[in-house]
C-alpha cells in the first residue's frame, strides 16, 4: 500500500509531461494500444499523399469543386445581341464564349457591363472574373499591368457612318465642267484635228473643191468629214476621192467605233450618277475626317481612335445615339466598329446614311481576365479549335451577309 501510494505522488512518474503514470504505460503495452500507435503514421501517411493530390490537381488547372465564374457582358449587335422576347443574349462574342466554356466545363453566370472600359475596370477590381464582348485588344488597354487578353476570335477594321448627300442643283451642273466631261471633250477634238489635217494633206491637190488648198479652211473641212463619219451620220457632202484618203477614212471608221462607244460609256455614268439624284458621299478618305465633327461612342476604341487623330469629337453614349446624332446633323459622321455598323445597316436599310468604302484602323477582339489567370491558356486552345474549324466565320456570315 505504502509502495502504491509512493507511486502516486512521485513527482517523477505522476508529473510528467501529460500526466502519464506507470500504471498508464503498462496500459500502452496492450496489443490494443499497440496497434493503435502503429496505424498513426499510416494515418499521417494517406493525410500527406491526400494533400499531395489535391496540390498537383490544383497545379494542372483541374479544378477541385466547379466555381460558377462571373462573366461580365459589354459590346452591342451583332456581337451582343438582347432577346426582345426572353431576356436572354445572344450573338457572336455570347455564343463563342459559351462553346469556349462547355469545351471547358466552366460554369458562369452573366452579368452586364455599361461599356468596356467600365468591364475592364470591374475585371481589375476582381468584381467579375471574364468580361466578354467585342472588346478591342489596345495598346492603352495592354499596357495596364492587372488585366490580360485571350487569343483574338475576331479581326475586322473601324469603320465609318457618313450621311447620304442629295443632290442638289448645282452638283447636278457641275457635271457640265467637271473633268470627265471636259477631257472627254479634248481628246475628241485632238482626235478629230489630227484625222482631219491627214484628209486634208492626201486630198486637197486631187480634190481642192472640198478639201481647199488653204490650211484653216481645208482641215476645217477634213474635221467636218471627221465628225460626220464618227457620228456616222454621212451627209455626203464631202467625200475623199484618193486611194490613201479612202484608206485613211476605211482606219477611222472602225476605230470611231471604239472610240465612240468608249466615250458615251464614260459620259453616261457621269451623268446618270448626279443627274438621277442618286446620293454623293462627303468624305473619300480618313483625311477627310479631319474637317468634320464626328461621333464616337464613350468607353469604345472608336473613341480611343478620334483622340489619337484628334479629331472633332461628339460623345454619345449608344451606336444608336451615334446613328441619330449624323441623321439630325448633330455630328458629321460616326466612328464604330464596322461589323455593328454592317449589321444595324442590315437591320434599318432605309436609314439616310452610308458605309463609307475606307475603314480606319484593324481591330481585334478578345476576351478580358486578370493577368496570370490559369484559365487564359485553356481559353486560348478553345477559341484557336473555333477558328480552326470555322465555325467563328460561320457565325459572322450568319448574322452579317
Amino acid at each position: 500500500m505504502a509502495s502504491l501510494l509512493m507511486s502516486i505522488h512521485d513527482p517523477c512518474i505522476a508529473d510528467r509531461p501529460g500526466g502519464i503514470s506507470r500504471g498508464d504505460e503498462r496500459d500502452r503495452q496492450t496489443p490494443g494500444a499497440a496497434l493503435i500507435r502503429n496505424r498513426r503514421p499510416l494515418f499521417k501517411r494517406r493525410s500527406l499523399i491526400a494533400t499531395g493530390l489535391i496540390a498537383l490537381l490544383a497545379w494542372a488547372g483541374v479544378p477541385v469543386v466547379a466555381q460558377t465564374l462571373r462573366v461580365g457582358v459589354s459590346g452591342s449587335a451583332p456581337f451582343v445581341i438582347e432577346d426582345p422576347v426572353g431576356d436572354g443574349l445572344s450573338g457572336i462574342s455570347i455564343d463563342v464564349w459559351r462553346r469556349v466554356a462547355e469545351a471547358n466545363d466552366l460554369p458562369y453566370d452573366l452579368i452586364p457591363q455599361d461599356s468596356a472600359d467600365a468591364g475592364i475596370a470591374a475585371v481589375e477590381a476582381e468584381e467579375i472574373d471574364v468580361l466578354i464582348g467585342p472588346i478591342s485588344v489596345t495598346a492603352s488597354r495592354l499596357a495596364k499591368p492587372e488585366i490580360d487578353f485571350t487569343q483574338p476570335y475576331y479581326i475586322d477594321r473601324a469603320g465609318v457612318l457618313l450621311p447620304q448627300q442629295r443632290a442638289d442643283l448645282s452638283s447636278r451642273l457641275q457635271v457640265l465642267f467637271g473633268w470627265a466631261v471636259i477631257s472627254s471633250i479634248l481628246v475628241l477634238f485632238s482626235v478629230l484635228l489630227v484625222v482631219g489635217t491627214f484628209i486634208w494633206l492626201v486630198e486637197h491637190r486631187e480634190n481642192p473643191e472640198q478639201f481647199p488648198p488653204q490650211p484653216l479652211p481645208g482641215i476645217a473641212n477634213g474635221m467636218w468629214f471627221a465628225l460626220v463619219t464618227l457620228t456616222t451620220v454621212g451627209y455626203g457632202d464631202k467625200a475623199p476621192i484618193t486611194r490613201l484618203g479612202r484608206g485613211i477614212t476605211a482606219a477611222w471608221m472602225v476605230t470611231s467605233l471604239v472610240a465612240v462607244s468608249t466615250l458615251t460609256a464614260g459620259l453616261a455614268s457621269a451623268f446618270t450618277v448626279l443627274l438621277s439624284g442618286s446620293t454623293q458621299e462627303k468624305v473619300r478618305d480618313p483625311e477627310g475626317l479631319s474637317r468634320l465633327r464626328v461621333a464616337t461612342v464613350n468607353g469604345t476604341s472608336g473613341m480611343e481612335l478620334a483622340k489619337r487623330r484628334q479629331l472633332r469629337i461628339v460623345a454619345t453614349d449608344s451606336l444608336e445615339e451615334g446613328v441619330e446624332a449624323v441623321l439630325t446633323n448633330t455630328a458629321d459622321a460616326l466612328i464604330f466598329d464596322r461589323p455593328a455598323l454592317r449589321y444595324h445597316l442590315k437591320l434599318n436599310p432605309d436609314l439616310a446614311v452610308n458605309l463609307a468604302a475606307f475603314t480606319l484602323a484593324e481591330e481585334t477582339y478578345g476576351f478580358v481576365l486578370r493577368t496570370d489567370d490559369p484559365l487564359r491558356t485553356p481559353l486560348d486552345v478553345s477559341i484557336l479549335k473555333l477558328q480552326r474549324q470555322g465555325q467563328v466565320e460561320a457565325m459572322v456570315n450568319t448574322l452579317l451577309n
